[in-house]
């Protein structure tokens, strides 16, 4: 009997719910802003966080990414509509993996690395919950441009500063 992919399932989805919200928020004609020069793009941002949850599938699926071999090469995403396809597509891979997978498929060694430099070596398991952690963080990337740019921000684990009425 599995005791950890039911709670990897549980928080993938809740986290699902969220990042939905606020990916709904991205106007159509703010993809090229950044708020600075050596900050992603909307557009960046929002593919990165909509193409993570797939990640879940990779890890249980592979034994590593190697970004020299497999550079990183998102699909170019110019309407919110598009986006939330993506996102679609890539929480149904993700979930699908966690759906068909066992407790002992999270303990095999997987690394990311670039050519020869090892950026991270871990579990699967410890990889598929940094891929979540990821969601997160870029998530409250998001949220920040979205406030520079005057966008009201939905709440993620309770109500936002948008949302309350106390």
């Amino acid at each position: 009997m599995s005791i950890i992919i039911p709670l990897l399932q549980k928080e993938f989805d809740q986290e699902a719910i969220t990042t939905r919200k606020m990916l709904e928020r991205i106007p159509d004609d703010k993809y090229d802003w950044q708020p600075h020069p050596k900050s992603m793009t909307i557009r960046q941002l929002a593919t990165h966080i909509a193409d993570l949850p797939s990640w879940t599938h990779l890890a249980l699926t592979t034994d590593g990414l190697d970004f020299a071999v497999t550079p990183y090469s998102p699909p170019a995403i110019d309407s919110t509509a598009t986006l939330l396809t993506f996102l679609d597509e890539s929480q149904t891979k993700g979930r699908g993996a966690l759906a068909e997978a066992t407790d002992d498929e999270l303990l095999p060694t997987w690394t990311l690395r670039y050519g020869d430099q090892i950026l991270s070596v871990s579990s699967t398991g410890e990889m598929i919950r940094m891929s979540f952690s990821q969601v997160v963080h870029h998530r409250a990337q998001l949220g920040v441009y979205l406030r520079l740019l005057d966008i009201p921000i939905p709440g993620s684990y309770g109500p936002s500063a948008d949302e309350q009425s106390f």
